[in-house]
């Protein structure tokens, strides 16, 4: 996580051409962090990434997996705008504790601490960030977040990801539908896990598929359930899988 890719967008027209683009407010950089994804205009996800205000450019603190998509993609959407998307060679560092004067809270939730963005790498950092994501139902990139899911499914609105106020992005019809038209019936979730069962593992409500394991610390993990087959005993490998109906 520690190793990401950071880019500038610079450019009269930055803020307006993120604006149109992601599923968050991107004027709250004057408050801090934004978290944000960019979705395909059938709302399924596509990356997610942080965005934070340095002086009158933008840091863009992308998955590294992601890089080469997310600069082709926007590439392809600024057309004429007057904006400019480079390398920066800046390092992503986290922690717990008290922000330094340089770095910003993760807005995702307070328990995940800070990021800062700076010349050198990050030295060791023994914080078990699996086990804080898996505590607090914080998806990751490639882990919980994958191609062709809705973001809702991913607790996107109560990690302060998406913003229902802001006006019209790409994959805005869907997402917005999602929200107000429709009661979620699968999605992420905390469960308890006892027996071996690794992430990715599909999980079984009496025989039939109800979901799926992702990221786990010790007998807890964050699942991809259907909620209407998770009311029972499920198995996941070797192991038993229980969800307490809390935390979707």
């Amino acid at each position: 996580m520690s190793d990401r890719h950071i880019f500038r967008l610079s450019g009269a027209d930055t803020i307006g051409f993120l604006q149109g683009l992601v599923t968050n407010d991107v004027k709250k950089l004057d408050q801090g962090l934004v978290y944000t994804a960019l979705l395909t205009p059938q709302g399924k996800y596509l990356a997610d990434f942080f965005l934070a205000a340095d002086e009158d450019t933008v840091l863009l603190d992308a998955d590294p997996g992601q890089a080469d998509m997310l600069r082709t993609r926007l590439g392809m959407y600024k057309l004429r705008a007057d904006v400019t998307i480079a390398d920066t060679g800046l390092h992503m560092h986290r922690g717990l504790g008290d922000t330094p004067e340089d770095g910003f809270a993760d807005p995702r939730h307070t328990a995940l601490g800070w990021r800062a963005y700076r010349d050198h790498p990050q030295g060791d950092d023994t914080v078990d960030w699996t086990a804080l994501r898996v505590e607090h139902l914080i998806p990751e990139t490639g882990s919980e977040l994958t191609p062709d899911t809705f973001i809702l499914e991913t607790r996107f609105e109560a990690i302060n990801g998406v913003d229902f106020r802001k006006g019209c992005y790409v994959g805005q019809e869907v997402t917005a539908r999602m929200k107000h038209k429709t009661t979620l019936r699968k999605g992420l979730t905390q469960v308890s896990v006892a027996g071996d069962a690794a992430p990715g593992t599909e999980i079984l409500s009496d025989g039939k598929p109800a979901g799926r394991l992702l990221s786990r610390a010790g007998d807890h993990a964050i699942a991809y359930l259907r909620f209407d087959r998770a009311d029972r005993p499920m198995q996941a490998g070797d192991a038993t899988v229980i969800w307490s109906g809390n935390g979707n």
